[in-house]
């Protein structure tokens, strides 16, 4: 990586990264994506993620929590397919 290190939990925007490579973004919010990926494995609400993980409350705005709880876990599983091989390169391009 190029010296951003992963935040722990950070808050997240409302529409998450779609360029074709990493970005400082994604390098910040790599635990926030594995955390995503969990919850899609298990099943969780999307609610409850948006809530915990993605600090949004959907009760108080749901289309904003449920656009930002798709992009992100889109961007999550792009990561596994692609988003890595930037990461093995040295993280995101300057």
């Amino acid at each position: 990586m190029n010296g951003q290190i992963p935040l722990l939990d950070p808050d997240v925007a409302d529409i998450a990264p779609d360029a074709p490579v990493l970005t400082g973004y994604d390098e910040e919010r790599l635990l926030t994506y594995i955390r995503l990926l969990d919850a899609a494995a298990e099943d969780a609400d999307w609610r409850e993620v948006a809530r915990i993980v993605l600090h949004i409350d959907p009760e108080q705005e749901p289309e904003r929590a449920f656009r930002s709880w798709e992009t992100h876990l889109a961007r999550a599983r792009w990561m596994t397919t692609s988003g890595y091989r930037y990461l093995l390169a040295g993280g995101a391009p300057h």
